[in-house]
């Protein structure tokens, strides 16, 4: 980790403060406004203390927190990452003499993706706590609602029962004791699969947590392989030099030989404890329930070790930039499924799974559909809920403003696919848990109709406040189109589809309405993306009357159908955020805090 921060440091991509700061709240705050700049860098804590003045080693965020620093912890430019996966899925035959010599070398180098075991102890292992004693790690605790202090960056280590495969997942891990750690492994993750094997072979699951060493092994840990692909093998090929393990020194994981931190232990599968809350990448914090317990047997580290970590909550954040590396490198992969695919992106605001945007060659009728049956069918984009397929000749998938008219230039529920399946399990709008409704978008295809009479602002909120009273404020989007959105804020009391019924007699007047909370500030665009992305489900939410349809994307109750309790959002502590700006730590940006909705 060292090697990686001093060249941040070099690139000016990295931010120093040597003055105390808290684990509990204040580090986290700090990193979650920083990295929401547009010229945001990495932060080094040198001084991490708790409320009772303990010291701890220092802490590093944000270490992905710039499209720059993207650059430097993969070695070379993304796009060359892809191509590289390109060319390998669609060799080329080699005619020269050199070009076959070329070829042939290029396949013995493929030979540094298999990780490596070394003999010994690696200088993850040069130091070893004398018993396991989780607070002594300056593990961050980010919001005030957070069930306790959570390892955000956890390398979670994991083998089969037979031992044949091995996987790396990236999870977030709550501290229970000083020797006890939740692992909050998904239902889809391999290591839950292996979790259910031992649980079957009546054995405990020998598990290791690494924490820092090289940056590119928490991406790695994220990426989204196939399942039984060891993701150091990832690391090895874009490294082109294999990922170094060593045995951990109570269990027989193998972990990175370069981590500042291992964490070994066993989990007992019969052995479950209540995890949360926790302010997810969501932007809402998740529930308490459940997960697999890890007795911790030891805590090793490097001399003069650095503890990183990750902020999640509302976009943007660090998750932006890993993302996108995920994006553009697995391009290649998903194009074998669907070969007709030109580009895709998942918008941050979408949070991922929650929207992802497509370019495809259409060639026929309901191609998109099919594209749609394909992406909802392959690995992690099986988990997202709101899907948008556009053309060729559409504008550039980044280019959300003219590719938003594009496509409101096309659209009529006709356009509409909505359908079920799985999803994340931190979705918490579905009704159900880890499955719900889906929204797939044809804009290939122009069923739009005739354009609605647009009238101010003011005029339609007059009109509508006088079929009802609980409508508050009246907001209009690309008025410009023949599919204007009109987003409306409302005291909801009840079911809002009978609201939208009573609307229809002012139909002439609008094309798709969106409704949402009071609290909403429904001229953010960014964060109406956001919370909209997040807070439906297209099967319950989704209401179509021939060439109107309404989105419902207030907080769902009894009244809805739903019987899980909506989460809160995660807003910065004021109080906290205050102490920062008065001790020169932040700056008091105003603006930035409204545009990304700090305090909610």
């Amino acid at each position: 980790m060292h090697y990686y921060i001093n060249l941040l440091k070099e690139n000016n991509l990295l931010k120093i403060i040597e003055a105390p700061c808290d684990i509990d709240l204040e580090i986290a705050h700090i990193s979650y406004i920083e990295v929401k700049k547009d010229n945001s860098k990495a932060i080094l804590f040198t001084n991490p203390i708790n409320k009772n003045g303990d010291k701890f080693p220092p802490v590093i965020t944000n270490i992905f927190g710039s499209f720059k620093a993207l650059k430097i912890i993969f070695g070379r430019d993304i796009s060359d990452i892809s191509d590289e996966i390109s060319a390998l899925l669609k060799p080329k035959k080699p005619n020269s003499l050199k070009e076959k010599i070329d070829f042939f070398g290029y396949l013995l180098s493929l030979k540094s993706i298999f990780p490596k075991r070394l003999k010994g102890k690696g200088i993850c292992q040069e130091c070893e706590f004398e018993e396991p004693n989780l607070y002594k790690l300056p593990v961050l605790k980010t919001w005030d609602d957070d069930g306790g202090a959570f390892i955000t960056m956890g390398q979670v280590y994991t083998k089969a029962l037979n031992g044949t495969t091995q996987n790396l997942g990236m999870y977030r891990l709550q501290v229970h004791s000083q020797n006890e750690l939740g692992m909050h492994w998904q239902i889809h993750k391999d290591a839950a699969h292996f979790f259910h094997e031992y649980k079957q072979a009546g054995q405990k699951m020998p598990v290791s947590v690494a924490i820092g060493g090289d940056p590119l092994y928490i991406w790695c840990g994220q990426a989204p392989l196939p399942k039984n692909i060891f993701e150091l093998m990832l690391y090895g090929f874009i490294r082109k030099k294999p990922a170094k393990l060593v045995k951990s020194l109570t269990n027989d994981i193998y972990v990175p030989f370069d981590a500042d931190f291992v964490i070994e232990g066993f989990v007992d599968p019969n052995e479950l404890k209540n995890e949360g809350r926790f302010g997810d990448h969501t932007g809402y914090y998740t529930p308490i329930e459940p997960f697999p317990l890890m007795r911790v047997t030891k805590i090793t580290h490097k001399k003069n070790p650095i503890f990183s970590a990750t902020v999640v909550g509302k976009p943007p954040l660090e998750d932006k930039f890993m993302g996108y590396a995920t994006e553009r490198i697995f391009l290649p992969l998903l194009q074998t499924t669907a070969p007709d695919l030109i580009d895709y992106k998942m918008p941050e605001n979408g949070v991922f799974h929650n929207l992802i945007l497509a370019k495809f060659n259409s060639l026929y009728p309901a191609h998109a559909q099919q594209l749609m049956h394909a992406f909802w069918g392959v690995g992690q984009m099986s988990f997202v809920k709101h899907a948008i397929f556009v053309p060729s000749d559409a504008p550039n998938l980044e280019d959300y403003k003219n590719l938003a008219k594009f496509v409101l230039n096309k659209f009529s529920p006709k356009s509409c696919l909505i359908t079920s399946g799985v999803c994340d399990q931190l979705d918490h709008a579905s009704p159900n848990s880890c499955y719900g409704g889906k929204l797939g978008i044809d804009a290939s295809i122009d069923y739009s109709t005739l354009t609605p009479s647009v009238i101010s602002n003011t005029e339609l909120l007059d009109k509508f406040k006088k079929i009802s009273s609980d409508i508050l404020e009246v907001y209009q989007y690309f008025t410009n189109t023949k599919n204007p959105i009109c987003m409306v804020k409302v005291d909801k009391k009840s079911n809002l589809k009978s609201l939208f019924n009573s609307l229809l007699t002012l139909k002439k007047h609008f094309k798709i309405i969106i409704f949402t909370d009071i609290d909403s500030r429904i001229d953010n665009p960014y964060m109406m993306v956001w919370r909209i992305t997040n807070s439906i489900d297209a099967q319950r939410d989704i209401y179509i009357d021939d060439g109107q349809i309404c989105i419902d994307a207030t907080r769902k109750t009894i009244d809805d159908g739903y019987t899980k309790e909506w989460p809160k959002e995660t807003n910065c502590n004021q109080e906290v955020v205050k102490n920062l700006i008065d001790r020169g730590l932040i700056d008091n940006d105003t603006k930035l805090f409204e545009k990304f909705e700090i305090f909610g």
